[in-house]
């Protein structure tokens, strides 16, 4: 298992296959290249939808307490445009940034080996042998999208900082590789099994 850690292009030039660092070895094929979907990716990594409750619970609160102080109602409306515009830039800047991971993000299946291309500023890429995954899983959302975690086997590992956020949350002694937010997950992982029954 290796990193290749290359510089970040909008069009990834530098790569003679999409998604890898190196043209296949002669007699390894692509059985599967995917990336994450944008709006699950902002939703469940990113957690738009609970930024946005957080700040409109605290306008709730806010705007009762206004009331309850005797404020006339435009005014205490008027004093939430500054939390309205905190909260529209917080989840502007999350949005953008779940749109800018999903667009640098470039998850591939071999029959040998999971690719990870992943990083937004500084791109690395991930090269997992099948003969290292010990496991893998799915946890497979209402929308069709899912994670698949990777579970390595042997000591050697990936550094969870490094592979956030395309890493299992809170395994951080044992990091596991996770393709993350992927369209049809399960017939990704159906695809995944195979391979690595292979």
């Amino acid at each position: 298992m290796d990193g290749h850690r290359h510089g970040s292009g909008p069009e990834h030039d530098f790569e003679p296959v999409p998604g890898l660092p190196e043209p296949l070895p002669a007699g390894e094929r692509i059985v599967w290249q995917g990336a994450p979907e944008v709006r699950a990716l902002a939703l469940r990594v990113f957690h738009v939808r609970k930024v946005a409750i957080y700040f409109a619970v605290i306008g709730a609160i806010q705007l009762a307490s206004s009331l309850g102080d005797g404020v006339p109602l435009r005014e205490a409306l008027a004093g939430l445009a500054t939390l309205a515009a905190l909260a529209a830039v917080a989840i502007a800047l999350l949005a953008t940034v779940a749109r800018l991971s999903a667009r640098s993000t470039l998850y591939t299946i071999t029959d040998r080996r999971v690719v990870m291309r992943v990083g937004i500023v500084l791109t690395m890429t991930f090269n997992i042998p099948l003969a290292r995954i010990a496991s893998a899983g799915l946890k497979q959302y209402g929308d069709g999208t899912g994670d698949l975690p990777l579970t390595l086997a042997g000591s050697e590992s990936i550094g969870y900082a490094h592979l956030w956020p395309h890493a299992r949350p809170w395994r951080l002694r044992r990091p596991e590789p996770m393709l993350r937010c992927v369209p049809d997950a399960a017939r990704v992982a159906e695809i995944l099994a195979a391979a690595l029954a292979g």
